[in-house]
């Protein structure tokens, strides 16, 4: 058996294990320790082991995980988010489906403190569903726009996948958070493109809003988002204009979600308690998985499978359009069944020697991947934000009700990512203009 064999070998046995349900990070550190093991010997094994653990989690630019996190979690617990939603739905309750699209700029703004697609589908879900209700929507549209709102999550900066792909495939991560800003914003556009249709078709399924609001009401109703508005002036402007780096903005948006939470009173002890806790949970999550991706990645090059691979598929002569096909596919099957990070780190050390080899912008496609792993999660028939919906609300909808809402979007995201291939200054304009 050839170093390479034992390479495809042990990809092998990892995607077995996780079909299994194996903890993702623990099937990535065995496979890669027992591959390394097998290739240069025990002593090499254990030095990775030893090593690569601390040469990861050591690296400056993954401090603002954690940091991001925190701010993300002060911000829920602060309730610094509580007023998006009512924001929204006072200047957009005239519009056909109204209420849906006021979820949708809701999750765009509680994108941009916290860069998790879960997150934002869970607190949207708790927050405009029930309002929906009460308007009397069709239950497949309420639920499934807030599923599909939540993946604008890993668009809009912060975005904890695009700061892990920078890292790992050595790319700026404020260019990258800059050209997620385009797809964003289109993805935003393209789902409320959506809602106003199909409301506008069957009216029955997004009645209008009764209640009347006066010009004092909505000069109020923004008054009430000031809390994110300040911090994603503080955070995203001061990263922009260079004032610090992205790897500092996460220590200065937490800091300043702390400071604006208590000027709001907003945020008790149990409630910090709670974020801070919450943000160790995560990150150690996080770090376990980027770990065991990089023991991957070393183990991968000792075998030198991933060159045999990109090899193969550059020789097969295999056009732009196929390999950007087969990616996809890629991508979209493991967002079914695994969470965004984890899927990604699982892939990119075999893929960036391929995307390397095709000679493909990485800035380009690290937003092209976020949105890739953002349509799994709502992809039948395990889209993870579907069943973070459905634990919201209950019995208030099946899962195939939520699906056949979603559906819909699915829809729209396919012309989106159509978009972002035919045009991608749509993700690189922004980028170059700051460059």
């Amino acid at each position: 058996m050839t170093d390479a064999h034992i390479g495809f070998a042990g990809l092998g046995l990892l995607v077995l294990l996780i079909a299994l349900r194996f903890p993702i990070g623990v099937s990535l550190i065995g496979v890669s320790f027992g591959g390394i093991w097998l290739l240069v010997g025990e002593r090499a094994a254990w030095g990775a082991l030893g090593v690569v653990p601390w040469g990861f989690a050591s690296t400056w630019q993954l401090s603002s995980i954690p940091m991001f996190l925190l701010m993300g979690f002060v911000c829920y617990n602060g309730g610094l988010t509580t007023g998006l939603f009512r924001a929204a739905r006072v200047w957009l309750s005239r519009l056909p489906g109204g209420l849906a699209v006021a979820s949708i700029f809701g999750a765009a703004g509680f994108a941009a403190v916290t860069g998790s697609s879960i997150a934002c589908a869970a607190a949207m879900g708790r927050i405009a569903v029930p309002e929906m209700m009460r308007q009397k929507y069709d239950v497949s549209l309420a639920t499934g726009t807030v599923a599909a709102a939540g993946t604008v999550g890993a668009l809009i900066p912060p975005s904890i996948l695009m700061i892990l792909y920078g890292i790992i495939a050595q790319v700026p991560v404020s260019s990258l958070f800059m050209g997620g800003v385009g797809a964003g914003l289109l993805t935003v556009l393209g789902y409320v493109g959506v809602v106003v249709i199909r409301a506008k078709l069957n009216p029955a399924l997004a009645p209008r809003d009764d209640d009347r609001f006066s010009w004092p009401d909505r000069l109020g109703a923004l008054v009430e988002t000031w809390p994110v508005l300040l911090l994603m002036l503080g955070v995203l402007g001061g990263l922009f204009m260079g004032a610090f780096t992205p790897t500092e903005a996460g220590a200065v948006g937490s800091f300043l979600a702390v400071v604006i939470a208590l000027l709001k009173r907003g945020l008790t002890w149990q409630g910090f308690r709670a974020a801070v806790i919450d943000t160790l949970i995560n990150s150690a999550a996080l770090f376990i998985i980027a770990i065991g991706a990089s023991m991957l990645t070393r183990f991968i090059a000792y075998s030198g499978a991933g060159d045999v691979l990109a090899e193969a598929i550059s020789g097969a002569g295999l056009s732009f359009t196929l390999l950007l096909i087969g990616i996809a596919c890629v991508y979209l099957l493991l967002g079914m069944f695994l969470e965004p990070i984890g899927a990604m780190l699982l892939t990119l050390p075999i893929l960036l020697p391929i995307i390397d080899e095709a000679g493909w912008n990485l800035i380009w496609f690290g937003v092209l991947l976020a949105k890739f792993l953002e349509i799994g999660m709502i992809t039948p028939p395990i889209g993870l934000n579907v069943f973070v919906i459905k634990g919201v609300v209950g019995d208030l909808a099946s899962t195939g009700t939520i699906f056949r809402g979603v559906m819909w979007f699915l829809v729209a995201d396919l012309l989106i990512v159509t978009a972002l291939v035919v045009v991608p200054e749509i993700v690189l304009w922004l980028p170059s203009v700051a460059g």
